[in-house]
């Protein structure tokens, strides 16, 4: 079955809003974990906006043996006051699986992913380091790419798709062509030999439609809609929705 990795950026923006401790991000993992969540995501940045070095080192400790831990971020952008960089942090807890995004302080959000033609350069040498430090290296890619050669190359093994313009579609009644990018691209890094993951906007409303167009779909990170959904319903209910559509 497809991994639901629950990204837990949005439980660490409500506690930054107003300090202190609460909502306590590893009782939020704890309640995903029990739900049946296959793994826990964060995206920690260098400005602190939301998960923080430390959470990402206090998670590590209480998931490890239990569920996969994918840690995101850039790893380009420089140590900053307590940012030590995303290689550093990755050292530091040895995550299961590390996916390296292009983000920067700029950016509301993810909302692209590499170019592999223009990229892999100066990529290959930091997926060559996470490989060492036994992570499995997901690059986070638009749908679109076609050529994935250079990437299996260097050592990655799985790629995310960027999901948010077929999110946006759907919600507008015409995801077709949308869709079809992402099908047109997972096909292609499948036949690379990589694994497919994706994430970005997907939600209960259209996480279905995409599981179901596209076979061997390895793992969706789905925070920003999950974490809203179950400010209604629940938290360990809505991760067991997601868990519901994926079977």
């Amino acid at each position: 079955m497809t991994v639901l990795s629950v990204n837990l950026n949005k439980i660490a923006v409500l506690r930054n809003s107003r300090g202190g401790t609460e909502p306590d991000i590893c009782e939020a993992a704890q309640t995903c974990i029990e739900a049946g969540c296959g793994g826990i995501t964060v995206h920690p940045r260098p400005d602190l906006r939301h998960v923080r070095p430390d959470d990402v080192r206090a998670l590590a400790v209480m998931l490890r043996g239990r569920v996969e831990y994918n840690i995101e971020g850039n790893p380009f952008a420089p140590a900053r006051g307590a940012y030590p960089g995303l290689l550093a942090l990755a050292r530091e807890v040895r995550p299961t699986q590390v996916t390296l995004v292009p983000d920067g302080d700029g950016q509301l959000t993810s909302d692209h992913g590499f170019d592999l033609a223009r990229d892999m350069e100066r990529l290959g040498p930091v997926v060559r380091d996470l490989c060492e430090l036994g992570c499995r290296v997901s690059l986070f890619v638009d749908a679109g790419t076609q050529d994935f050669a250079a990437a299996v190359t260097v050592g990655v093994q799985r790629v995310e798709i960027y999901t948010g313009p077929y999110a946006q579609a759907f919600a507008e009644g015409r995801p077709a062509a949308a869709l079809a990018a992402c099908v047109d691209t997972a096909r292609r890094a499948q036949q690379a030999g990589l694994a497919v993951n994706a994430g970005h906007d997907l939600s209960q409303a259209n996480l279905g439609t995409f599981k179901a167009a596209i076979p061997g779909l390895a793992e969706v990170s789905i925070g920003h809609a999950l974490i809203g959904e179950a400010l209604y319903e629940g938290l360990a209910v809505t991760v067991r929705n997601y868990l519901q559509i994926l079977r």
